[in-house]
């Protein structure tokens, strides 16, 4: 299947789209569990790696599961290339590769010997055998065993299997759980060498700088519901924070001026470079934590009070800030004011 017929498709329908998605789990003690409230997903273009992100008990994995028609919803639709999967994900089940949770092979064969299996139960030729193992670089230790291999290696050699069927869509949930940094930075070239061919990766994670430096996109969900969606740069832009480093001669002056004026601001531990030389000429430095339109209004406040900076950048916001800004609890204080006010 060539990638002129994949970016013809998509045109037609998105890769993925979930709408109105419910999925409660009963009890028998009678404390139903509500994993999904309502989840809209849409994923749309080939090649795109989009990032599906929330904090454990979020329902990343349950909604995987709907997607790929291994459990029933309770309500809403799921479809895949635009078909129903809750019904009929058969039809589409040659243009789909997964990763859900650990993978699990038979230790005692060879790496090739697993995947050759599971080329007989596709009725694919044992060339694919040989052209997966190249994609995943296991090509020189395929006569090893499954179990001798590292938990890195297992992953590829997973994601190897997934790809036997040169899949239009592939699903990974927490590919890099429990790898070493060099894991984590061979899964992320996997990942980008795999969506260069075209297809299309929807990839769950706990890794958010790895996530960063793949995805194109990202669905965040906090407790069964999305609580943002759309490009990395605009989640960065709606919901991270630009922390302004400022080198002044009065830093605890500074911080009373520009909380008064309503911008959050701290003094810098020393052991972040509380002084430094440079720029600053040895000056104390200050934190500023505002919203990306509002940096410049910094430099204003100060010198409307005569307080004059020696030193002044920006550290941009990161998916991470945007993350734990969007799925953290809301505090006890901000309850109580809800309750009052109700």
């Amino acid at each position: 299947m060539g990638l002129g017929h994949r970016a013809s498709f998509a045109l037609v329908s998105p890769v993925v789209e979930a709408i109105g998605l419910e999925k409660t789990y009963r009890r028998r003690r009678g404390d139903d569990v509500r994993a999904l409230r309502g989840l809209e997903l849409t994923v749309g273009e080939p090649g795109a790696v989009h990032g599906f992100l929330g904090p454990n008990g979020s329902g990343k994995t349950t909604a995987i599961r709907c997607l790929l028609g291994l459990i029933r919803p309770t309500s809403g639709q799921v479809r895949v290339f635009g078909v129903d999967v809750t019904e009929r994900f058969h039809e589409v089940a040659h243009r789909v590769g997964a990763i859900v949770e650990s993978p699990k092979m038979f230790p005692n064969f060879t790496g090739r010997k697993n995947l050759a299996l599971l080329a007989q139960i596709y009725k694919l030729p044992s060339t694919e055998v040989d052209r997966v193992l190249e994609i995943v670089k296991l090509d020189g230790r395929d006569r090893d065993t499954f179990g001798s291999y590292s938990l890195g290696m297992r992953q590829r050699l997973a994601i190897a299997g997934a790809l036997l069927k040169d899949p239009e869509l592939l699903i990974l949930d927490e590919p890099a759980n429990g790898l070493d940094p060099a894991g984590i930075a061979e899964m992320r070239d996997l990942i980008r060498s795999v969506a260069a061919q075209g297809t299309t990766i929807l990839v769950s994670s706990h890794q958010l700088s790895e996530i960063e430096q793949v995805c194109t996109e990202a669905t965040i969900i906090y407790n069964g519901l999305v609580v943002e969606s759309g490009s990395l740069a605009d989640i960065r832009a709606r919901h991270g924070a630009v922390d302004v480093i400022v080198g002044i001669e009065h830093p605890e002056q500074a911080v009373h001026v520009l909380s008064a004026a309503g911008i959050s601001a701290s003094v810098r531990p020393p052991s972040s470079g509380g002084a430094t030389p440079g720029a600053s000429g040895g000056l104390p430095l200050i934190t500023v934590d505002v919203a990306p339109t509002d940096a410049a209004r910094v430099t204003r406040v100060l010198a409307d009070n005569d307080l004059y900076l020696s030193e002044l950048r920006v550290e941009a916001s990161t998916l991470e800030d945007a993350f734990f800004r969007l799925t953290a609890p809301p505090s006890p204080t901000a309850v109580d004011r809800v309750e009052v006010a109700a």
